[in-house]
């Protein structure tokens, strides 16, 4: 499933694209992806003008001008494109490189714009999905209501984590993925994020924390490394896993950077440490760390 960063790199792409443009027609190709769509989706988008992209968690977040917005979650294996009215060609076509993201059987919805340009949700797997939510009751929707904080940005610091992690025997690697302390944050950068704080995932949670609630060095180090982590991410376009492509086709490059994620055997690369890279399952995942070293 595509990370927060993946999906912040599909934002970016669209932007330019998608934002302050009207749409002109939509189409929506299926009754459902992995829910259906809401009731009369295409005629309810049809003349509708986009007035801010942005994202919540892992949620692409459309803003329309009648104060409704068009939630979108790529799921498994969804991605958008970009497609030039005037010759139905993919723009930067010569950036595509995923035959899967062209098949034209698995473009269940499309933005018409009047700018001319179209964009095409590609899904084979259908386990992404689109909803319609009034902007004033968006932040109480199911959706949102229980999100932690994001992981970019000044809510998330030493002092909330501390008080999230305050007492738990939860791992160390469970509780950075509780959605509800943390939106967004999946398990590829979590496993990255320790490894560069040199924390063992296995770690309970509360170790982390003093008696009186305050945090201690390590954790400001992981708060600090959780958001160097996910911004280089993003700079360098998300890492594509299988599936995912930007809007524009091309690949992100992020998961040639990784230490630990997927490198199960291999050395260590931290300078001196001579461990080597083991994995595990925790709560059904892969955990990638180094035992030598992450304590």
């Amino acid at each position: 499933m595509p990370e927060l960063p993946e999906v912040e790199t599909v934002r970016l792409g669209l932007q330019p694209v998608l934002e302050n443009a009207t749409i002109e027609r939509a189409e929506v190709r299926r009754e459902n992806l992995r829910f259906p769509f809401p009731d009369q989706l295409a005629n309810r988008l049809a003349g509708r003008q986009v007035v801010g992209l942005g994202r919540r968690a892992k949620y692409l977040l459309a803003d329309l001008d009648d104060g409704m917005v068009l939630v979108m979650h790529l799921g498994m294996s969804g991605s958008f494109r970009v497609v030039s009215q005037e010759e139905q060609h993919l723009i930067a076509e010569e950036s595509f490189h995923l035959a899967r993201g062209k098949r034209p059987q698995h473009d269940h919805v499309v933005l018409h714009l009047t700018s001319g340009a179209s964009i095409l949700y590609n899904d084979p797997r259908r386990f992404g999905f689109f909803d319609l939510i009034a902007r004033v009751s968006l932040a109480e929707h199911p959706y949102f209501a229980k999100l932690g904080v994001e992981p970019v940005g000044n809510a998330l610091s030493a002092d909330y984590l501390a008080e999230k992690f305050m007492g738990k025997k939860t791992p160390l690697k469970s509780a950075l993925l509780d959605q509800h302390i943390i939106a967004g944050l999946g398990n590829i950068y979590v496993c990255e994020a320790l490894f560069r704080s040199g924390l063992d995932p296995r770690r309970a949670a509360g170790t982390l924390v003093s008696k009186k609630g305050k945090p201690s060095a390590k954790l400001a180090l992981l708060t600090e490394e959780i958001r160097a982590t996910i911004a280089e991410a993003i700079a360098a376009g998300g890492s594509t896993l299988r599936d995912h492509t930007r809007a524009d086709g091309s690949l992100g490059y992020f998961q040639h950077r990784f230490k630990v994620y997927d490198r199960e055997g291999d050395a260590c690369t931290k300078e001196g440490c001579g461990g080597t890279v083991e994995r595990i399952t925790q709560s059904g995942r892969s955990t990638f760390f180094c035992a030598n070293c992450q304590k």
